[in-house]
């Protein structure tokens, strides 16, 4: 036990490093999480003299190797590639104005958080959701005087809602590759969870609102651009497989932004490749976590963990709920959900496999408990890029973001209600 602790080293000094420099620098992205990694990869490989460098290059090399690594790092590709060639086509703000049209003007601060919903399970990026609707939010604050707080607050509630759920954002990639699940089985086990939250979201917001309105503007779509989004998320509910619906929806915006003028032919590619370029970071991550872990493992530490969790915990319940604080406490540490979503990965399969957990139920976990925490950190990406699109101060947000917190409850819940019989393993 007590050799085995210092297992765990590479982990301790990703986080020192990474959490280190983001306190000094008062800026959580200074320091490349790709960096941090790699110097624990480094400490990693310095471990157990045992070994030979050759032998810990093996054990390395069949970690980043592993069938659900190589899908994992596929699938963030083509997911990339989908999300730039659908941007560039038009479909993002097509999308956006679509949902504005419809929605009646006395509940635009609730359309606000439908159309993000909407987005984010569109997009699979709460990143992308809220840049494309801030500003529709401080448009919305500037014609009703309502405090830009809650419009903008009700734009990240709507980025979270499918930044855990979309079929090809990248945490649900993670989640599903992580435990060997499938999509579909994922996202109905997600949904059911969520829904609550959402709805609830929904009320509140329409009650701290119901008194406002304002003149709804013109806002041109074209509905075609919006099927490509369509056809991903029915394609994946439906169960296809998630390179076919993704190509799918490449093909259908190749098709679109040619025919509207948006790029041509030969330009779509550089389009496609800008848009997996935006994803190259999170691939060479899980790569790099894949490496850490396998050695890690190899020392010990996994099993370390394993063995903690099985003293402090009892039963299914207890093992999700372990899952659960550990996805949650990394994310706070890195300030990305998907990160701590590769990094708590296998260590939550462990946990799984050992208290026979179902798969869809861990992926759900992990990606709910991550994304409750991305949600509610004041230095994560999604409360800067909020923040500094509207001109105020992620603070100023915080009390507005109601999903986060309902979403949380949602998961307790689930698993405090558990429907199984709480058997210990012995």
């Amino acid at each position: 036990m007590k050799h085995r602790i210092w297992a765990l080293l590479p982990f301790f000094v990703f986080v020192i490093i990474f959490a280190g420099a983001g306190i000094i620098s008062k800026d959580f992205y200074s320091m490349p999480a790709y960096v941090a990694f790699l110097i624990a990869l480094f400490v990693a490989f310095l471990q157990n003299r045992k070994l030979s460098f050759d032998e810990k290059l093996n054990i390395v090399a069949k970690g980043a190797g592993d069938v659900n690594i190589i899908t994992m790092v596929l699938i963030f590709l083509v997911a990339g590639a989908f999300s730039g060639i659908i941007t560039a086509a038009g479909g993002v703000e097509s999308t956006v104005n679509f949902g504005l049209s419809i929605i009646p003007a006395k509940f635009m601060v609730v359309g606000l958080f439908v159309i993000g919903c909407f987005i984010s399970l569109s997009m699979g990026t709460s990143m992308g959701t809220i840049t494309a609707l801030a500003p529709i939010a401080l448009g919305v604050s500037d014609q009703t005087g309502f405090p830009i707080a809650i419009c903008i607050g009700a734009t990240v509630c709507g980025a979270m809602f499918g930044d855990n759920l979309s079929m090809i954002s990248d945490t649900t990639i993670a989640a599903v590759r992580t435990q060997g699940c499938e999509m579909k089985d994922k996202f109905k086990q997600n949904f059911l969870i969520v829904l609550p939250a959402a709805i609830i979201t929904i009320l509140i917001f329409y009650v701290r609102t119901m008194h406002m309105s304002y003149e709804p503007n013109i806002y041109e779509y074209n509905f075609i651009e919006v099927v490509p989004y369509l056809v991903v998320l029915v394609g994946a509910l439906i169960g296809f497989n998630v390179f076919a619906v993704l190509f799918s929806g490449i093909i259908l915006s190749m098709i679109l932004g040619i025919a509207n003028g948006s790029f041509t032919f030969l330009e779509s590619f550089s389009v496609i490749g800008e848009g997996m370029t935006g994803l190259f970071e999170i691939s060479i991550i899980s790569i790099i976590v894949a490496c850490i872990v396998s050695l890690i493992k190899e020392n010990g530490g996994i099993s370390l963990i394993i063995d903690g969790i099985k003293k402090s915990v009892k039963g299914k319940r207890g093992a999700e709920f372990g899952i659960g604080i550990l996805v949650f406490l990394v994310d706070l540490c890195t300030a990305n959900n998907t990160v701590a979503i590769v990094m708590a990965g296998s260590v939550a399969k462990e946990i799984g496999d050992e208290f026979e957990v179902d798969p869809k139920r861990i992926a759900s976990i992990l990606d709910i408990f991550a994304s409750v925490g991305q949600g509610l950190i004041p230095y994560g990406a999604q409360l800067l890029t909020a923040a500094a699109l509207v001109g105020i101060t992620p603070l100023a947000i915080l009390p507005n973001l109601y999903y986060p917190i309902l979403m949380l409850v949602s998961v307790l819940l689930f698993i405090a209600l558990r429907p199984q019989k709480e058997i210990a393993k012995p």
